[in-house]
């Protein structure tokens, strides 16, 4: 498995960020990306680190070293860590500006614990894919 040092930062409560974790390791055999909910504590310390907010965040997080994206920037950058046709289906939507992308983001995530259901607790992963959560 190869780590790029990309994490991807989710909301381990939602079942629509829980099932998009799921759709990007089923496209990521290599393992680019890896991954921490928002809620655990390896999380949290990536939010602090860079003075996010770590509590009522409701943004897609993709970490690269340095460099945080968030909203819809930080999922398409996700899809450049997939196998393909994923990467020029995020370069692609990285086209259209980020004002509007924003705004279709920041609709879902308002409404998607009513669309998709929000569980009390983390989903566990498959023991493969806990391999690619931060410790």
């Amino acid at each position: 498995m190869r780590n790029t040092g990309a994490v991807v930062l989710f909301d381990g409560e939602c079942n629509l960020c829980n099932r998009t974790v799921r759709f990007l390791y089923q496209r990521d055999p290599k393992g680019n990306l890896r991954y921490a909910n928002l809620q655990s504590q390896a999380g949290k310390k990536l939010l602090e680190k860079d003075s996010l907010p770590a509590e009522e965040f409701d943004s897609f997080v993709l970490v690269e070293g340095e460099k945080i994206s968030t909203h819809s920037t930080g999922a398409l950058l996700t899809l450049i860590h997939l196998k393909s046709p994923w990467p020029m289906v995020g370069k692609l939507l990285l086209i259209v500006p980020a004002r509007l992308r924003d705004a279709v983001y920041k609709w879902i995530a308002r409404n998607r614990y009513g669309w998709f259901g929000k569980t009390d607790n983390c989903q566990i992963p498959t023991p493969d894919l806990k391999t690619r959560f931060l410790p």
